[in-house]
């Protein structure tokens, strides 16, 4: 995706066009429809955080400047091809700060409250909103790697969200987590 303000929108549009689950004659096992899915790797100028919230909003799996070193890249698209998110350390302070000011007008997907989280399922979503990855996250707990994959795969489906980042703005629309001061 390009960042050129004039065609942000259309890059959002598209965003959301090539994550949206495939519709068609049967609808899709969620095994298949994981496999199907396009995975997301925006790259932007620097100092335009909204346009990343946007496009994160809008299924994007990752998100990175476009001078990103090349290395840095191509982890980038081995990461979110492997079905992880990426964003890129520099935006992750305005995206939490974005998500604070930002209020959402609209309703979060039917179920999902907090209230359909078990407390394990809180303790690993908090985990997920403050970066661990699912290693860190099973030592830290002191559960198998596996099963924090699957606490991460129920978390997704009963909040309504495709990716971990959507998860992580969940955490913090929500209130689970706050800002650090």
């Amino acid at each position: 995706m390009g960042s050129q303000l004039s065609g942000a929108d259309d890059d959002i549009v598209t965003v959301g066009r090539l994550t949206r689950p495939r519709r068609g004659p049967r609808p899709l096992e969620p095994a298949e429809a994981d496999t199907h899915t396009p995975r997301v790797l925006v790259l932007a100028r620097a100092g335009h955080e909204s346009y990343a919230y946007a496009a994160l909003r809008a299924g994007a799996d990752g998100f990175l400047l476009e001078d990103a070193a090349p290395d840095a890249l191509a982890s980038a698209v081995r990461i979110v091809a492997a079905g992880d998110a990426v964003i890129t350390p520099d935006l992750t302070r305005a995206l939490i700060d974005t998500v604070r000011e930002q209020r959402t007008s609209r309703a979060l997907p039917r179920g999902s409250d907090l209230a359909t989280l078990t407390g394990r399922a809180r303790d690993v979503l908090t985990a997920v909103a403050s970066g661990w990855s699912n290693a860190e996250i099973a030592e830290r707990l002191s559960i198998a790697p596996t099963t924090v994959k699957t606490h991460v795969s129920n978390i997704l489906a009963k909040i309504g969200a495709r990716a971990r980042v959507q998860a992580v703005t969940f955490a913090y629309e929500s209130g689970l987590v706050r800002p650090a001061a």
